[in-house]
């Protein structure tokens, strides 16, 4: 059986037949994804399973890696913060570090970037390499997974210098894109549901997760699973469990995350995390190696209630990945967590510490509240926020840029050539 037939089990066959009509076109067609890590972070977690699926339909798909010093993975987490609206200040010798690691990589990858059919560059780190392909063959979309909705002007201003000569680029939502002069394409990320991190696991793997970390299976809990990250508050999350305690005193915390390569605060925050727990045995902090998908999925099964209570945030995976498993979210009012928690029906949006501990003491005195969101919440990401969708909407853009401006494009198994009226 295949990869996508597996799919077929939880889309049903409709779904997959589409794909494949989509791919048809590209059926040997080179398209690459770059990305700065492999592990860690939302967009990693996609193109593992987005790469062997593209590969399945019989397109030619590779994934590479930008590399750098230290130096420039500093530029460009400040290129991360100044997009979601930090105003700092990037100096000119980082800036320079990030113009010279985009050009020495663009010679490591220069023979599989200038032929490929597409080139899809995942955010601000690679960002300037299409400048050093001025030959190219195919297309290249530049896809942002951040929340640029306002971003720090000179920084974009900068950035923009870089993007404006794609082909086309992609925001997670309308409200984050910004004014290019090329086609902009509105695709929210996804999660994938075969994956280690949202399968249906076994009662054993439950009951591991409960004596590894010392929870109590008879007290309610909470959840964040997120990096070490400010914009993630962690802090906020804290005092909201603490907020709701007063009320509640068997009530549990967990905050699990883990560090990616390419993120050089996370060490800092967690010294922020560790002391504003200051000793609570009932705060568990947990630094989870990249690799604990199962883990994390088994957490997020024995919460009853799982936070993302972010204050800037590109989309929110870990959102897509509770509801998947039947929980209601309380997340912060931001970004993409609100295309996901549709406040009062799949969970709720919350600005402050004190309106999440609110929401959280609503719930865990209501259990059937608990239950009826989050079955809507599964509901909602099995129709919306699957990776099948995901790569629908990706060959649907491949098929737009390959035809471009053709008023009608019939795709057949018969008949792949576009037609005009």
């Amino acid at each position: 059986m295949s990869l996508l037939d597996d799919y077929a089990h939880i889309t049903g066959d409709d779904v997959i037949a589409h794909l494949r009509q989509l791919a048809a076109p590209f059926s040997g067609a080179k398209v690459v994804h770059v990305n700065s890590t492999r592990v860690g972070g939302g967009v990693a977690e996609i193109l593992t399973k987005m790469v062997p699926l593209m590969q399945e339909l019989g397109i030619d798909t590779s994934w590479e890696v930008i590399t750098g010093e230290s130096q420039f993975f500093e530029c460009t987490k400040g290129m991360h913060n100044t997009l979601q609206g930090n105003q700092i200040h990037i100096s000119d010798t980082l800036l320079k570090v990030y113009e010279q690691t985009n050009a020495n990589n663009a010679e490591s990858m220069r023979e599989v970037l200038t032929e490929a059919d597409f080139v899809f560059i995942h955010d601000p780190q690679p960002a300037a390499l299409l400048q050093h392909f001025p030959n190219r063959k195919g297309k290249w979309i530049w896809r942002c997974h951040i929340d640029a909705s306002h971003p720090y002007r000179p920084v974009w201003k900068y950035l923009r210098q870089f993007i404006a000569p794609y082909n086309a680029s992609i925001f997670s939502l309308a409200a984050f894109a910004r004014e290019l002069p090329h086609p902009i394409y509105l695709i929210p990320p996804s999660i994938d549901p075969l994956s280690d991190k949202n399968i249906e696991l076994k009662p054993g793997a439950i009951q591991h997760v409960y004596e590894r970390y010392s929870l109590d299976p008879e007290r309610p809990l909470i959840l964040q699973v997120s990096r070490f990250d400010r914009f993630k508050d962690p802090v906020g999350v804290i005092e909201a469990y603490r907020l709701a305690k007063k009320y509640i005193p068997s009530l549990q915390l967990v905050l699990a995350g883990g560090e990616a390569t390419d993120d050089p605060e996370g060490s800092i925050v967690l010294s922020e995390v560790q002391e504003a727990a200051q000793g609570d045995p009932d705060i568990h902090i947990l630094l989870l190696p990249s690799d604990a998908h199962l883990e994390i999925n088994a957490l997020q099964r024995v919460s009853n209630i799982i936070l993302q209570k972010s204050i800037r945030e590109g989309f929110g995976l870990t959102v897509t990945e509770a509801m998947w498993k039947a929980k209601p979210v309380i997340g912060g009012d931001v970004g993409g967590i609100r295309l996901q928690v549709i406040d009062h029906h799949t969970g709720f949006l919350a600005n402050t510490p004190e309106g999440a501990a609110l929401r959280i003491r609503y719930l865990l005195n209501q259990p059937d509240k608990i239950n009826e969101m989050g079955n809507k919440a599964r509901i909602f990401v099995r129709d919306n926020f699957l990776i099948t969708r995901h790569l629908r909407e990706y060959l649907t853009l491949m098929v737009a840029l390959l035809y471009g401006s053709q008023d009608r494009i019939e795709l057949s198994r018969s008949n792949l050539q576009p037609h005009q009226r």
